[in-house]
């Protein structure tokens, strides 16, 4: 048996006892959870660079998110989340361009991500600029079989209404009125109980690749 069952355990505590005491008595069994649990990160990095090259020399240290909560700007001032999460991207997770996204632990939102969240004003223009230009080959994008099997919908934020500067009825309104081009793939606990899945994630985020490439070539247009 694997660590994943011991970390969901200790997620499962972090969420009853998020306080920093009680963190910093458990301290070691988290470095040791969190260390098996980057070392499948990478294992899931080397998969995808086989066939994503731009990912190659990232790792799992540089993908992962920090464990401790920014609490500045929240109500919620508990000082842990209760998952691990990372993001790879051809430029990195920081570069504000499209990315892939995996979050382990207690959470309904479980699974496995791809797209931009948050683009600015300019980027956001751009985008739905690319995306009304070459509106047949987004919807191809989006209709490929696997994409809409595995990753159907949006995820994110999305306007009420079309953007200032668009025809109320465009015929594009749905990909218009998006702030977020998210997808996600929600999995069950179960999934990340299996040992090799950190390949089996490489291979579910393969379908998000012609959908992250459009969205990053039409950012560097």
């Amino acid at each position: 048996m694997g660590y994943m069952n011991e970390l969901y355990g200790f997620l499962e505590e972090v969420s009853v006892n998020n306080n920093r005491g009680w963190f910093a008595s458990q301290k070691q069994t988290y470095e040791r959870l969190r260390k098996e649990w980057l070392d499948d990160i990478d294992r899931m990095i080397a998969a995808m660079s086989v066939w994503e090259p731009s990912l190659r020399g990232q790792t799992a240290k540089s993908s992962a998110y920090r464990f401790y909560r920014d609490t500045r700007f929240s109500p919620d001032k508990s000082p842990f989340k209760t998952y691990f999460s990372a993001a790879m991207g051809p430029k990195g997770k920081k570069s504000g361009y499209g990315c892939y996204y995996i979050e382990t632990g207690i959470r309904n939102d479980n699974g496995l991500y791809g797209g931009i969240w948050c683009p600015d004003v300019a980027v956001l223009k751009k985008l739905r600029h690319a995306i009304v230009d070459n509106i047949e080959e987004f919807e191809g994008i989006l209709d490929e079989p696997s994409m809409k099997k595995l990753y159907p919908g949006w995820i994110g934020q999305q306007l009420k209404t079309v953007p200032k500067g668009w025809a109320k009825d465009h015929p594009n309104a749905e990909y218009l009125r998006l702030k977020d081009y998210g997808k996600a793939h929600f999995v069950a606990k179960e999934f990340f109980l299996d040992k090799n899945w950190p390949e089996e994630a490489s291979e579910l985020f393969r379908v998000l690749k012609p959908f992250i490439d459009f969205l990053n070539y039409s950012i560097d247009e």
